[in-house]
């Protein structure tokens, strides 16, 4: 696939918490950080622009179970869990979009609260490319705003993975996503 200036990948919060051994892990949280690594290089190398989206919790975030919410706490700004996975390498130039940032805001998308998409309509970007962390909650979340915004959404359905609280749920995300007009892509397709 042909990538260009008006195109950007999206990492969605391959944070520590996210990946095995975090409070909040998703299974595969360490091969899509990989992936997504190799891809973001391969994104700057073809003029690509790069996203990287950061859960930023305050400590009394309200999504927390301590505060009444129902996830456990998790990336919590300044602590190793809020930071990127260590095998995510982004190239010079990528640009962090930090989310969940007021207490009682929930921000599941990346363009919850952020300047996400002031960013990409300064660049003209057309089409955006989704990887990252978790299929049914901020993958898919980012998503929906993308296309809502008039974005051409592309999920990279080998660059996912889901918490799965449900049986299928990724699944379900992954069709639900597609049924709005998203597209299905591999990083094997982007990178050629």
């Amino acid at each position: 696939m042909n990538i260009g200036p008006n195109d950007a990948l999206v990492v969605v919060d391959v944070q520590n918490d996210f990946c095995p051994g975090g409070t909040a892990a998703v299974e595969d949280g360490d091969s899509v950080a990989r992936k997504l690594s190799d891809l973001a290089l391969n994104f700057r190398t073809k003029d690509g622009r790069i996203f990287a989206t950061q859960d930023w919790h305050p400590t009394s975030h309200k999504s927390f179970a301590e505060n009444g919410g129902i996830w456990p706490s998790h990336c919590v700004r300044g602590t190793d869990g809020a930071g990127f996975h260590e095998d995510l390498k982004l190239p010079i130039g990528s640009s962090i979009v930090r989310k969940g940032q007021e207490p009682q805001s929930e921000a599941y998308s990346g363009f919850d609260g952020t300047t996400l998409d002031s960013h990409l309509k300064r660049l003209e970007i057309k089409r955006i490319f989704v990887g990252g962390l978790s299929t049914e909650y901020a993958v898919q979340h980012t998503v929906y705003d993308a296309l809502q915004r008039g974005y051409s959404a592309f999920v990279i359905t080998d660059a996912i993975s889901a918490i799965n609280a449900n049986p299928d749920d990724d699944k379900r995300a992954l069709d639900s996503m597609l049924a709005s007009g998203a597209k299905a892509v591999t990083t094997t397709e982007l990178m050629t």
